[in-house]
């Protein structure tokens, strides 16, 4: 099977979740044998149609635009058996890239008019492959894809056009995080396994689709975490994608806050499969006390001061918020006495350990 997959994401470089979506459906299409031709849409020049009709008219199934739309991207269109088109979410339909694609589709069409019990609709000149849509957006709710779906069923209710698939994935951004990991890795496996399905049975399983729209944490959780990260990036005058390509944390701005950020910053695997209590003592504005259970398969935060920890930190709760968040250097500010620790200090150095990026092959 010839598939052409289409992405109208205009950003690259590991920072696209539409991207990163489609590259796993291609890679289970792959795996099931399919011949998968991934195309970056803003790469290509893709002129406005004019509305001028020559390809109705003078030029019948022409566009007479001489850009990449006409020389390459329909006829590679028209000779696949299954189109994938991948966008973002804007303003809760596809972007204006992908927009722009559709459009300019004109020739495929007659200008006559055929109808059915719903519309009026233009018949098919050429046969169209068969359609995947995916789209991604960073809200929770899987609502927020309800126009585009609308708009998606809309086109597609006329002979010569079939949709056989809506993927649609709310909160991409956390696919990426240190957040909810197992479930985003779930997602993405099922992301490729619908990939397999759709060339080896032409569509996605129920069961598979489940663990696609699966939650990932409680909206309210989410929306907090979401916007600490936001005040962030104002506040240090980065971009989004700077602050997730330079793996900054969120900074937390009260306990309750910091119970959420904190558990992400723990080497669970120093815990050695036991359990380790580690009490903060805070001072300053922001003053109060809370402890983590570290555990290998998680950490777990509770408000308040634990019976016999293995590790008690005391520190004004600006000092740990400078450390937490890479400002400042944990083992300096030791040195100088900014903060306090009770405890096995080789202990708390594997415990905030940070993750070892990746070398270079």
């Amino acid at each position: 099977m010839k598939v052409l997959a289409l992405n109208s994401s205009p950003r690259g470089g590991g920072h696209s979740k539409t991207e990163l979506m489609l590259n796993h459906l291609v890679d289970g299409m792959r795996d099931a044998g399919a011949d998968v031709e991934t195309i970056a849409l803003r790469n290509k020049k893709i002129k406005d149609c004019r509305g001028c009709y020559t390809c109705w008219t003078r030029t019948p199934g022409q566009c007479v635009i001489k850009d990449d739309m006409t020389v390459d991207l329909l006829p590679k269109l028209l000779q696949s058996d299954l189109a994938v088109y991948a966008t973002p979410l804007y303003f809760h339909s596809m972007n204006g890239i992908m927009r722009r694609f559709l459009e300019r589709t004109l020739p495929t069409m007659h200008p006559f008019e055929e109808q059915n019990e719903y519309k009026t609709y233009h018949p098919m000149r050429y046969r169209l492959p068969k359609s995947v849509w995916l789209s991604v957006c960073g809200f929770p709710e899987e609502s927020e894809f309800n126009i585009l779906s609308t708009l998606l069923h809309y086109i597609y209710d006329r002979e010569g056009l079939e949709l056989v698939a809506e993927i649609f994935r709310p909160r991409a951004e956390f696919l990426v995080s240190r957040i909810a990991t197992d479930t985003a890795e779930d997602i993405l496996a099922a992301t490729r396994e619908a990939g397999h399905e759709l060339i080896k049975s032409g569509h996605i399983s129920g069961g598979t689709m489940a663990r696609i729209k699966q939650p990932m944490l409680e909206r309210s959780i989410f929306a907090t975490i979401t916007n600490l990260a936001w005040n962030t990036c104002i506040t240090e005058g980065v971009t989004m994608p700077q602050f997730q390509e330079r793996k900054m944390v969120a900074r937390p701005d009260s306990i309750e806050t910091f119970m959420l950020i904190m558990p992400l910053g723990f080497n669970t695997q120093a815990a050695d499969n036991n359990r380790v209590l580690v009490q903060f003592h805070f001072s300053g504005e922001v003053s109060g006390s809370c402890y983590f259970t570290v555990k290998g398969d998680g950490v777990d935060a509770v408000f308040g001061t634990s019976v016999d920890p293995d590790l008690t930190i005391e520190s004004p709760f600006e000092v740990w918020m400078d450390i937490m968040t890479g400002k400042t250097e944990g083992p300096q500010m030791l040195m100088e006495g900014k903060y306090k620790v009770d405890g096995d200090l080789a202990l708390m150095i594997k415990l905030f350990e940070r993750e070892k990026e990746p070398t270079a092959a």
